[in-house]
């Protein structure tokens, strides 16, 4: 099962492209010319971050998820 972590993606004046950062993953982010760039790379960059943690021994979070309110 592949695990799903919560991508926040947003624009970044300073640097003219658009971020995604994966607050569950510390120091998981990526960046694109576009959102669906800047998605697709944070998919690539997510599976980097486990393969690496995995092969270091290190814990890897559990996704938690949001909560939606109405």
């Amino acid at each position: 099962m592949k695990t799903k972590y919560e991508i926040i993606l947003f624009w970044s004046e300073e640097d003219q492209v658009y971020l995604a950062e994966v607050p569950e993953l510390p120091g998981c982010m990526a960046d694109g010319a576009s959102s669906q760039e800047a998605l697709a790379n944070a998919e690539t960059v997510i599976a980097e971050w486990v393969e690496t943690a995995e092969s270091l021994g290190r814990e890897i979070p559990e996704s938690r998820g949001r909560l939606a309110y109405a």
